[in-house]
């Protein structure tokens, strides 16, 4: 790429919407570049993200498993322990393997990679700082894509010792004895289901009456069953207030309607959410709309108020997820070439990786009836699946909600193992705007996990066949 070259398009942010946007517009004949500030490719999904923490939770599942299942299947065994810093090596071997693919992936595809930190200078130019390098690009088109980092408390800032968020929370190099997890929603459940099959005494600690807002309650109620069972503890409907550093541990106060209370822990993990992340890209010296939470305000064809500007993925309204910061993606990089691109963010699947999978899409009953919707819903144990008792993974619901006069399917919600992989069935249903009844006449095989999707749709107007 030369100084005087004028890009196609310059995507600013390497993680899953900034390179797979930039490999689409290469794909559709633009002349591309990326600027991604770390030296390995793929944001915080790939390198501290989604990859690295399901890689914890798969190792560790499997060491939960044999040590608690193994039994009852017949299967003895003897001195069974864990060794975390191999665990660890290991995933940081899936994350380099995957960040070394993205690379060559996006390379191969004719964009051009540039190392350094981005900020906007106007009229299509951005500077490009690599340690004390500075360089200038030119580009008709810039795609913002540069994500989002966690939220801090004012009260319980990070030390990335004590007090930490997820980055930091894959990455301890010793099991703590006790862990409080503040935020019950899919980051705080992943990674305190990590450290609890290890051995750490865990409490969620969540500001909300249950765990897992977008479900309905009688699901997230299963859901944080299946956690206590397994050993995690929780306190709902309750705030952290004050915190008190010292001697390597962390006492933080507690307060709900019963009044305030203390904890002690090794670590604190605040997961209580995340922000897009804009520093020192000078949108506000350019004028750029943001709203109140620090999201860049776009209109449907990802166009910001600043001509020549978009932004795709957690830079936006929407989930921040990064599939859905993938399809944003795609589709920005169609519309600058004509074609029709689109995103229908209620269409964007949902999942928190733990045992078993927690998974939505749509909207839930209580949504339903808050926007004065009709609905009929249906619902189907897992511990009447042939395949769930087989497989000894009967722990868990799937949840159906209807249009009461339409049939549509406007929600689906499943606990069960394997639920990251059910709900795509689900969505491809909503997205042609099938129903129930379409849900219900699709065949599946037997004996499946799939199978509790079908019986689900059928329990929404009383024809559930293997549930009373």
């Amino acid at each position: 790429m030369s100084k005087e070259e004028i890009l196609d398009v310059l995507v600013i942010g390497g993680g899953p919407g900034g390179y797979v946007c930039a490999i689409r517009c290469a794909q559709l004949g633009m002349t591309v570049g990326l600027v991604e500030k770390n030296p390995r490719l793929g944001g915080t999904c790939l390198n501290v993200g989604c990859i690295p923490s399901k890689a914890l939770l798969h190792s560790t599942e499997i060491f939960r498993e044999i040590s608690h299942d193994a039994k009852s299947h017949g299967i003895q065994i003897s001195g069974l322990s864990h060794d975390l810093s191999a665990l660890m090596k290991r995933k940081d071997s899936v994350v380099e393997q995957l960040g070394k693919g993205v690379h060559t992936l996006v390379s191969q595809k004719g964009v051009s990679i540039v190392t350094g930190t981005a900020k906007l200078l106007g009229d299509g130019v951005v500077e490009v700082t690599n340690g004390k390098k500075k360089s200038q690009l030119r580009a008709n088109e810039i795609i913002l894509a540069t994500g989002s980092k966690p939220v801090e408390l004012p009260f319980l800032p990070f030390d990335k010792k004590i007090v930490v968020h997820s980055d930091h929370g894959i990455a301890f190099k010793e099991v703590p004895k006790k862990m409080v997890v503040v935020g019950g929603g899919a980051i705080g459940l992943e990674l305190g289901c990590v450290w609890s099959r290890l051995g750490t005494e865990v409490t969620v600690v969540e500001f909300l009456p249950e765990i897992c807002p977008q479900l309905d309650m009688e699901v997230a109620r299963t859901a944080r069953r299946i956690f206590i069972k397994q050993g995690l503890s929780f306190q709902l409907s309750t705030k952290v207030i004050s915190a008190k550093l010292s001697r390597g541990k962390a006492v933080l106060r507690l307060e709900n309607e019963k009044g305030q209370s203390e904890i002690s822990a090794d670590r604190v993990l605040v997961a209580v959410g995340r922000l897009p992340f804009s520093d020192g890209l000078g949108l506000k010296e350019l004028g750029m709309k943001i709203d109140e939470k620090g999201r860049v305000l776009v209109d449907d064809y990802f166009s910001t108020n600043i001509s020549g500007i978009r932004a795709i993925g957690d830079l936006i309204p929407g989930p921040m997820l990064a599939h859905k910061a993938e399809e944003d993606g795609v589709a920005c990089a169609e519309i600058l070439a004509g074609q029709a691109g689109h995103v229908d963010h209620d269409m964007v699947p949902g999942v928190v990786y733990v045992d078993p999978e927690i998974a939505n899409v749509g909207i839930s009953e209580k949504q339903a009836k808050e926007r004065n919707i009709p609905v009929r819903s249906g619902m189907f144990p897992m511990s009447a699946n042939g395949r769930a008792l087989a497989t000894g993974s009967t722990d868990g619901v799937v949840k159906v909600v209807a249009h009461a006069e339409n049939d549509r399917l406007l929600g689906v919600q499943i606990v069960a193992s394997g639920a990251s992989e059910l709900i795509a069935s689900a969505v491809a249903h909503m997205e042609y705007g099938g129903s129930a009844e379409d849900l219900a006449r699709t065949i599946h095989a037997h004996p499946t996990l799939s199978e509790s999707l079908k019986e689900a749709a059928l329990s929404t107007d009383g024809r559930g066949l293997h549930s009373l």
